[in-house]
């Protein structure tokens, strides 16, 4: 298994989860790292990503100021903090990983490697 998440579960609006992504050398070191979500019957949507080099982060807008990403290059893992959780953070949450350029970080189809995904589920 080259990316294996983790950390997925029931919690209540306004609590918070974090979710972790254990990695391969091969699809970690020198790629960017990101989470994606999807719901029932909702398209995959971009949550936030972390580049190799720097670390630079992005968020997407829903998400910006209640959730962190961060990378353990030693340990090969990312994770997820989600703090002020909604019911409408309600999904399926993948980690991708992959050789990505900034314009397309956003970008489900510029990641090459892809979680198994856990559930996470926000109660009002």
């Amino acid at each position: 298994v080259q990316l294996q998440a983790s950390g997925g579960g029931l919690v209540q609006a306004g609590g918070s989860l974090t979710l972790s992504c254990a990695a391969s050398e091969s699809t970690f070191r020198g790629h960017s790292m990101a989470w994606f979500r999807q719901a029932p019957g909702k398209e995959r949507e971009f949550v936030a990503a972390i580049r190799w080099s720097g670390g630079i982060t992005y968020y997407g807008d829903s998400v910006k100021g209640r959730f962190t990403i961060s990378r353990d290059n030693a340990k090969n893992t990312v994770a997820l903090q989600m703090n002020s959780l909604k019911p409408e953070d309600t999904a399926v949450y993948y980690c991708a990983s992959g050789r990505v350029i900034v314009s397309t970080v956003r970008d489900p189809r510029a990641y090459g490697y892809w979680g198994q995904g856990t559930q996470v589920t926000v109660s009002s």
